[in-house]
């Protein structure tokens, strides 16, 4: 199965912080045991959401609205995709990542014909 794993942040109008390089260093020994294990099928850090844009539909109508998204409490700040057999598995793969605070969510990813 593949799961989606969301980092939030409440505040992610500007640029997050960079992490230390004790802390880089840790994320990267962590992603570096997923990756042999052939968990990550893809990952990355999302841009602030004052670069980013929605969409918004209303019938046969678009409204494009830019960012920052003020009125959200949470954004996602990031993501890995991962292959895992169970969703118990993904579970104990996030609860082994080297996180002192954050929120993280893990949805399945469905599978539909022809996708």
């Amino acid at each position: 199965m593949r799961v989606l794993i969301l980092a939030k942040e409440g505040n992610q109008s500007a640029a997050a912080t960079p992490p230390t390089a004790e802390a880089m260093a840790e994320y990267q020994k962590f992603n570096e045991e997923l990756v042999k294990a052939g968990v990550v099928v893809a990952a990355g850090r999302l841009s602030p959401s004052s670069e980013g844009k929605r969409v918004q539909f209303d019938g046969s109508k678009r409204r494009v609205i830019d960012g920052p998204f003020a009125e959200t409490k949470e954004l996602v700040a990031g993501y890995w995709l991962w292959q895992v057999r169970s969703m118990d598995e993904a579970i104990e793969w996030l609860k082994r990542a080297p996180y002192d605070g954050g929120t993280f969510e893990i949805r399945e990813v469905s599978q539909h014909e022809g996708a």
